[in-house]
C-alpha cells in the first residue's frame, strides 16, 4: 500500500514550481527534500505563495480539474488606483484570448503584512494598490492577464489560499506536512466531487 504525502510550501519569488530545470534556475528541489511529490497546480516564477504538493495523483487530477471550481485566493499589488468600474469588470469576468473568465471576487484592501519580496525589487511608476482576488479557475497567468485587461498591471502576486488551505505562518521557502484534519477535509471535498 502506497504511503501518500501531502505538504504545503510558501514558494518564494524567482523559484520554478518544478523539481528540475535544464537552465539551472531555482526549483522546488532547492527547498523540499521529499521524494515523489509534485505540485497540484502551478505558480509562475514571478509569483509567490501557497503550493500544495503530494504524491496522490488522483487527488492532483481532481484538484486541478477546472470543473471543480476550487477557489484560489491571491493578494495582488497593482499599479494604479482601481476605479469602481475596473473592479466590477474583474468581478464579471474579462475576455482573455477570446474567452471570458469566470466571475470572481475582488476587493481593495490595505497593504498586507507580507515579508519583503526576495530577489528583484518592485519598481512602480506611480501609485499602487492592493487587491484581494478569489478566482475559481486556473488559466495560465490568469490574474496578471485579468488585471492588465482592465488597466491595472500586476506588480506582485501572492497566493494565500487554495480552498480551505492557507499559508498561515509559513515564511518564504518554508514547508510543512498537512495535519490529519486538513487531509481529511481535502479527501471529503474529493469524494464530494466524484459522487
Amino acid at each position: 500500500m502506497q504511503l501518500y504525502r501531502y505538504l504545503i510550501f510558501h514558494k518564494p519569488y524567482g523559484v520554478l514550481s518544478t523539481f528540475t530545470d535544464a537552465a539551472g534556475r531555482s526549483t522546488l528541489k532547492d527547498y523540499i527534500n521529499v521524494p515523489g511529490v509534485y505540485a497540484a497546480g502551478r505558480l509562475d516564477m514571478d509569483s509567490e505563495g501557497l503550493l500544495l504538493l503530494t504524491n496522490d495523483g488522483k487527488l492532483i487530477q481532481h484538484l486541478t480539474d477546472p470543473r471543480w471550481h476550487l477557489p484560489k485566493t491571491y493578494l495582488v499589488q497593482v499599479e494604479g488606483v482601481p476605479a469602481a468600474e475596473q473592479l466590477a469588470s474583474l468581478e464579471r469576468g474579462v475576455l482573455l484570448h477570446g474567452v471570458k473568465t469566470r466571475r470572481c471576487q475582488v476587493m481593495v484592501i490595505p497593504e498586507p503584512n507580507l515579508p519583503p519580496r526576495q530577489g528583484k525589487p518592485i519598481t512602480p511608476h506611480g501609485r499602487t494598490s492592493w487587491l484581494r482576488m478569489v478566482i475559481f479557475e486556473g488559466k495560465k497567468h490568469q490574474v496578471r492577464h485579468m488585471t492588465a485587461a482592465v488597466g491595472l498591471p500586476t506588480l506582485r502576486l501572492v497566493r494565500i489560499a487554495i480552498g480551505e488551505l492557507t499559508l498561515g505562518v509559513l515564511k518564504p521557502g518554508e514547508w510543512r506536512f498537512l495535519r490529519e484534519d486538513e487531509i481529511i477535509r481535502l479527501k471529503q471535498k474529493h469524494r464530494e466531487y466524484r459522487s
